[in-house]
């Protein structure tokens, strides 16, 4: 099985990448496909919890390739990682069938609680180069997220994300009206909106009360 997963891995990398001339070659020289077949092995120890043999395997492959995947991480099948000096995956990562993943990408967690921590992508998922996606939240099949966004929330199918923080500008193929995309509210807002609420509302409780003491003494 492990043989199988290398071998489509290696065919990714001739199918998508132009300057790949043969398997022969990218299976000797590209660090991506050298670094895949390290997590194989050492995700088959993680697996069976031998967790300190799945880590050192990982740390040498990191010390080699400068990819960092966490033996933990699970990764389908004919994944490119085109370049790939500076790519870090964490260990609660899902990676889906087909996805290529550019140099500097990180597929991050946030905060420090236990558990399902990282992103879980679909499949024939394109990460661009920088592109940092972080949170335990799904990417739909056949995304884009481009080179340098930041992406804190799901995606659904077929979209491009592009941006700090990332939001959909295409669905699809087809670009959303600017208009749509102005309009989207990012996390920091909605809690200002929250806040402007709360005092909304204790403001009317304080005049309402005021009203009441009034008819009273009235």
């Amino acid at each position: 099985m492990i043989l199988k997963d290398i071998w489509l891995d290696v065919k990714a990398v001739q199918e998508r990448d132009p300057a790949a001339r043969n398997a022969l070659e990218v299976l000797l020289l590209y660090q991506g496909v050298h670094a895949m077949i390290w997590h194989r092995f050492a995700h088959w120890f993680y697996k069976h919890k031998m967790f300190f043999v799945a880590r050192l395997i990982s740390q040498v492959a990191r010390f080699f390739t400068l990819i960092e995947i966490h033996p933990g991480a699970e990764m389908g099948h004919g994944i490119l990682i085109d370049h790939g000096c500076g790519v870090v995956i964490g260990e609660t990562t899902v990676v889906g069938d087909h996805c290529t993943i550019y140099q500097g990408v990180t597929l991050g967690g946030v905060g420090l609680n236990k558990g399902k921590r990282h992103p879980t992508l679909g499949n024939n998922v394109t990460v661009g180069a920088g592109a940092k996606i972080l949170g335990a939240f799904e990417v739909g099949d056949n995304c884009t997220i481009a080179a340098n966004a930041v992406l804190l929330k799901p995606l659904e199918n077929d979209t491009t994300a592009v941006g700090i923080p990332a939001r959909p500008v295409k669905v699809g193929g087809v670009p959303i009206p600017k208009k749509q995309i102005a309009a989207a509210v990012t996390m920091e807002q909605y809690q200002q909106m929250e806040e402007k609420v709360h005092q909304l509302e204790k403001e009317l409780q304080r005049l309402q009360r005021q009203m009441k003491e009034k008819e009273q003494e009235s």
